[in-house]
């Protein structure tokens, strides 16, 4: 698993579609992406590296 102690800006996830408060937050990493619940950000947050999230976002498009 990456190196997380890289400071971390959350954004909204262009994933998450809508106008709803519940969403995804991504932050870039270098060689990675954080993921976490914007309703619960004290829960902490997934890394993934970069393969992975490639992988992940490629299989989220195909449905």
């Amino acid at each position: 698993m990456p190196e997380t102690s890289h400071p971390m800006t959350f954004r909204k996830s262009s994933y998450s579609g809508g106008q709803t408060q519940d969403c995804v937050e991504v932050a870039d990493l270098p060689s990675a992406a954080a993921l976490r619940d914007s309703k619960h950000p004290e829960a902490g947050h997934l890394t993934f590296e970069t393969v992975e999230w490639t992988a992940l976002l490629k299989a989220t498009m195909r449905g």
